[in-house]
Parts: structure tokens; sequence; C-alpha cells
């Protein structure tokens, strides 16, 4: 019997990252790689499960656009499948509005209503759902799955939902939503299966990377998170502020003549650790630096405090789940973090922590400390097992 693969599509604006499974049982991780430099230099690489480069290119037009970049990408994939045939493909989407709280078929008028939700999230959703379209126009046989950052905390009450804006804005669909879902998601089903005791209690995940939010789960479902309408909200991220008082826009608009674009690229690209260090977004650049250390400072303090609103939430703390690149590896980090929530009972074993083991908490500490892998990838391949025919392991 011909094996069956499912390739998982991230397209943002200057990038495209994917990772090739196995369908089979064992979703083996065949390969994987990135497109990057979209508008300015491509470049493609992708490299074998175990880490050998597969293949390398550069497009010497530098103009290409993404449509091409991405036919010529699947081209090459499509050349080292092996015995393997390519049976879907799942894509990450930023956002899913009210209406998409699970993975779903990506049909033409599914494609139109993820383009429609546009005005929600203008600088990621274009990106994540050009290559849905790009890819029905030339390969209609392929299945296309569409899934969820905001899906995971569809099951967050309305109070964590609403802002105190008069309702017919809410109608507009002006609500916090939640992001980084799919990080939550694959932290939620790990500990199921690793940890169903802890994982039916309250647990704080801690998604920190470029991009950054806290989680508060009660028995694996979102009930309070960081992130709100936009991905700005919440946590100080690489590039990004983080909650603001509004009177601030108003102020960078109304008295600094600022246009509402200047406004938008600097809370986006030019905020967080790089506009209060001035230095870089690159945790590894700043640690022991005159300029780096307060940013990066005022990063663990704003996610301790951030931290104190979730766990106020969730009624108490069972566990404090670290993931992303800086929740997995910078233990500084971590520990400057815990030190700020030692209250609660959160104990830290500082070998266990500097080694980046599994779990960083002392024996006996009240709340247990884990780090665990983000997998993003591994979410939205599970999303789309359930909209596909059972695959038997090959005999």
């Amino acid at each position: 019997m011909t094996r069956k693969a499912a390739l998982v599509l991230n397209a943002g604006s200057s990038s495209i990252k994917f990772a090739l499974f196995d369908l089979a049982a064992s979703s083996a991780l065949l390969l994987r790689g990135e497109l990057e430099g979209i508008g300015v230099a491509p470049r493609f690489r992708a490299v074998g499960a175990d880490g050998a480069e597969l293949g390398a290119w550069s497009a010497e037009d530098s103009g290409a656009d993404h449509e091409a970049l991405l036919d010529r990408m699947l081209g090459w994939i499509e050349t080292h499948l092996g015995d393997a045939a390519l049976a879907a493909i799942g894509h990450r989407i930023v956002h899913g509005g009210t209406t998409f709280s699970a993975p779903v078929l990506a049909t033409p008028d599914i494609a139109a209503q993820l383009a429609a939700l546009s005005k929600l999230a203008p600088l990621h959703q274009p990106h994540n759902v050009a290559p849905i379209l790009a890819i029905a126009a030339r390969r209609p046989h392929l299945v296309q799955i569409a899934c969820f950052d905001t899906a995971f905390h569809a099951t967050m009450p309305t109070l964590a939902t609403r802002f105190a804006l008069p309702l017919a804005y809410e109608a507009k669909g002006i609500r916090r939503y939640g992001f980084h879902g799919l990080s939550f998601d694959h932290i939620a089903h790990t500990l199921a299966q690793s940890e169903p005791a802890l994982a039916a209690g309250r647990v704080l995940a801690a998604h920190l990377g470029n991009g950054a939010s806290l989680c508060g789960m009660l028995a694996g479902r979102s009930l309070d998170v960081t992130t709100g309408f936009s991905t700005l909200d919440g946590l100080m991220m690489g590039t990004r502020c983080g909650t603001l008082d509004p009177g601030v826009i108003l102020y960078l608009l109304q008295q600094d003549g600022m246009s509402a674009a200047a406004v938008e690229d600097l809370l986006y690209h030019h905020s967080g650790l790089l506009g209060v260090s001035g230095r870089s977004f690159d945790l590894r650049l700043l640690h022991g630096t005159a300029d780096g250390e307060p940013a990066i400072a005022l990063f663990c303090h704003r996610a301790a405090r951030e931290a104190h609103a979730v766990i106020g939430s969730l009624g108490g703390l069972d566990a404090l789940v670290f993931t992303g690149g800086i929740g997995e590896h910078d233990g500084l980090v971590r520990a400057a973090i815990c030190d700020r929530l030692a209250w609660l009972g959160v104990e830290l074993d500082q070998a266990a922590n500097a080694a980046n083991a599994r779990e960083i908490s002392r024996t006996g500490s009240r709340v247990r400390v884990l780090v665990l892998p983000a997998n993003e990838e591994e979410a939205i391949l599970r999303g789309m097992r359930g909209l596909l025919p059972h695959q038997e392991s090959p005999t």
C-alpha cells in the first residue's frame, strides 16, 4: 500500500515554514525546512528528520512572488516524497474569528470566509490564506485543511473575551480572541498524555519567543489568555510592545502627528526587546550587555505581572509550563519569572533549570514547573487527522 504523507505549512509575509509527515500511525517526521527572504532574497533549505541537509537553493529574482516561489517549493517536496504520496496540506491560520473553533476543510467557500477575516489580522491573515488559493488553483486534487491559532481559546468564558466598550462594537468583532492557540493546544495534549493528573488541574502555559503570551488552562481548556484582539496585547515581545495604555496611541496620533500606519509599524516592529534595548530582539545578544539587561528585566517583570492576572482567573496554580524559543532555552529568564512567583509556591531546582531539564521545580514544590518543547506542527497534524480517512500503518 502506498504510504501517504501530510504537509504542514506556516506562511508569513516573508517566509514559509514547512514540515512533511508520514500519515502512518507513527506520524514520523520526514523532512522540514523554510523558504525565507521572500521579496528580498528568497532562500530555500530543507533538512531530514536527523537534521542532515537535503537541499538548498536561492532565487535569482528577488521580486519573485509568493505563488511562484510556493510552486517551486512544492515541486521540490514532491520530488522528495520517495515511495509516499502527498495526501493533504495543513495550514496555520492566525485568525478564525468567532466562526471557526476547530480545523476545517479549506474549500473555496471557506477560503473566502477566511480572507474576509483579514480586517481582524491584516498583517498575518492574507499571507496565511494566499497559499490555500494558490494550491487550489494548481493542485486542485490535494485536500487542504485550515487550523486556527484562535480556536483553542474558544472555550474562554464571555467575561474573558469582552472589552468595556459599548456592545455594538463587540457585534463588529471587537473582542478578545487570544492567539498562540496551536502551541497551547500542543501543551494541553502533551500534559494529558504524560501527566493526566496535572492536566486536570490549573496550568499556566508560558509561550515565550519573539511572539509571547500566557494561557491559563483549567482541565486542559483555555480559561484566560494575555493576547486579546490582536497579537500586540499582553506580554512584552521581541518587537511588539505588549499591553499599552490606549492613551499612548492617542498621544502619538494627536500630539506627535504620527499616521496610523506609522503607529502600527512602531508597535509591531520597533518596540519590545528591540525598542527598549535599542540593540536587538534576540535575547541571546542582550544578556550581559548594558543596554540589554534593562530590557530583559522589563520582559521578566511584565511576564510575571501578567502571570499573576491569569493565575487570578484560574483561582490558583498547580503547574507552570514554559515553551517557545525563550521558554525552552533561557534559564535566566525562567528563573527571574519564577522568583517573582515564589510566594505562590514555585520552588526552582537551579541545576535542573540550568540544564533545561523537563522538570525544573524542586521535589516537594507546591507548584510544578516544566519545560516542554513547542510543536505547533504536531498540533496541526493532529487536527488534520480528524478530517482525513483513517490511514493504516504500512505492513
